[in-house]
């Protein structure tokens, strides 16, 4: 049986990384609703690997809110064996991202048809915790994992706004003494910067296009290309990875999720 991740009040998946994304589609007619309002909600948490949101990828099998406030939240993966540590940030994300709607009292989120459900379920509504939430598997919390995967997500960015402008004619020395506030305004750039703010990098207009995510440091001239490289490899997996998940889901569910976006 799953179990249920489910508390009256506080979320257990500490600080979370999400994104500032609109209601998803199929919501406008309860955009007012509670329901609409969590499923707003659950469109702003991210598949750490993936940095897309929950609800596009297909992962929201149901939400529901009660007349009395209480939600309640079915998410699924692509696999019965998705890492047991990117599921249990989702679920906890989910959890802290409902739970903040106004008007919610009660959270439950169920993760479904995965081998560590009841751990992560069980873990999420008693805020445990990953490491106790897999006593004696996991060593540690999983704010080291999140800031790899902020990085991926800077790198693969970075190409996502540095590739329109080289095609339109820019040198990698100009890319090299761009500020951000130089970029023409773009969702690309935006999710750049909210990106590495929520790494504590510069993300200010005058803060520079090129930067280490590891540093915030701005990228020397020699180490350019290699950064350029590294920056398209990046996208180019995460995009990769983001295709095999979506055929995958579509492989093993019917159905569509809540929010959805076709591809």
């Amino acid at each position: 049986m799953t179990a249920p991740a489910t508390s009256r009040a506080g979320g257990p998946g500490g600080s979370s990384s999400r994104a500032s994304s609109p209601a998803p589609r199929g919501v406008s007619g309860a955009a007012t609703s509670q329901a609409g309002a969590a499923l707003a909600a659950l469109a702003t948490v991210r598949d750490p690997e993936l940095d897309e949101p929950i609800t596009s990828l297909g992962f929201v099998t149901s939400c529901t809110v009660s007349a009395d406030g209480d939600a309640r939240v079915r998410l699924r993966l692509p696999t019965y064996f998705c890492a047991p540590n990117f599921a249990f940030l989702m679920v906890a994300d989910a959890y802290d991202a409902v739970s903040g709607v106004p008007g919610v009292r009660g959270t439950e989120v169920v993760l479904e048809d995965h081998f560590a459900s009841d751990a992560i379920n069980g873990g999420v509504a008693a805020q445990a915790g990953f490491a106790a939430s897999f006593d004696g598997e996991a060593v540690s919390e999983l704010h080291g994992l999140r800031a790899d995967f902020l990085r991926k997500a800077v790198m693969a960015g970075t190409d996502q706004v540095c590739r329109p402008l080289l095609a339109a004619g820019a040198s990698r020395a100009s890319l090299l003494a761009m500020t951000l506030g130089d970029v023409p305004a773009s969702g690309a750039l935006d999710r750049l910067r909210q990106r590495r703010a929520e790494l504590g990098l510069p993300a200010g207009p005058g803060a520079p296009l090129l930067i280490d995510p590891a540093t915030g440091e701005r990228i020397r001239e020699e180490a350019a290309p290699l950064h350029l490289r590294r920056a398209r490899s990046t996208r180019i997996s995460i995009e990769a990875n983001s295709s095999i998940c979506r055929g995958m889901l579509r492989h093993r569910y019917e159905t569509s999720g809540l929010g959805e976006e076709e591809q």
